[in-house]
């Protein structure tokens, strides 16, 4: 199967590593990896701020640049629901929109694979971002990933199913309210004692973590596609 990694544009510029993570994973289940080097933003801040014309271009060129792969994966819940949820809305049906997934979804749906023959010998617990959980329905599909890792404890997180606070602009624009919320996640993620929080979107990740880190709690954040890539012989 010919697969095209949709980085997005939070991992490539703050997080690289989940894109590699990605590609080594995928690879290891026989899949036959590329990355578009002409792909760009989605379109999704643009549109989300008013900018629908700059979206449309963004759009547009997206069909162009993975229209010819199997399946399109992308490691962010909301890069993949705007394509999915807002690109009908924008340009109307484009076959590439059926073909991008979530990473957990290509996993389970695609590959029909939840152990994927990691190792993680760690205390994990998950967040499920609001696209996950409320764009693309990701139900239990990361939850049955991260119960087959190998030495791995996942419990679960109090409240899982409430808004961080991100939000993207959300917590530009309403910066005490984004504060307040991603507060009460990170009051829960140190009720579960777990040593890492994961999520299937830095972008979540990234704002839980910068709390949790100006708070010293120790708590590490690592993307979902990264803990599924670490085996126990460290590749």
């Amino acid at each position: 199967m010919r697969v095209a990694l949709f980085v997005t544009c939070v991992n490539d510029t703050l997080f690289p590593g989940t894109g590699r993570a990605v590609v080594s994973l995928l690879r290891r289940l026989g899949c036959d990896v590329d990355f578009p080097a002409a792909q760009t933003c989605c379109g999704q801040m643009h549109v989300n701020t008013g900018y629908r014309a700059e979206g449309v271009r963004l759009a547009h060129h997206f069909a162009e640049v993975f229209g010819g792969y199997d399946a399109v994966v992308a490691p962010s819940g909301s890069c993949a629901a705007m394509v999915r949820e807002q690109y009908p809305k924008l340009v109307g049906d484009q076959p590439v929109v059926s073909k991008v997934y979530d990473l957990s979804e290509f996993l389970v749906d695609i590959l029909q694979v939840t152990d994927v023959g990691a190792y993680f010998p760690h205390r994990v617990t998950y967040h499920p971002t609001c696209h996950s959980l409320r764009g693309l329905h990701l139900g239990d599909r990361p939850a049955k990933l991260l119960e087959n890792v190998r030495g791995l404890e996942l419990v679960p997180l109090g409240g899982a199913e409430e808004c961080c606070g991100f939000g993207g602009t959300f917590a530009v624009k309403n910066a005490e309210i984004s504060a307040a919320m991603c507060a009460d996640k990170v009051r829960n993620v140190m009720d579960t004692g777990a040593e890492v929080l994961c999520a299937a979107d830095n972008s979540c990740l990234m704002h839980i973590g910068g709390t949790m880190r100006r708070q010293r709690t120790g708590v590490r954040i690592m993307h979902l596609a990264e803990i599924l890539a670490t085996t126990e012989a460290g590749r």
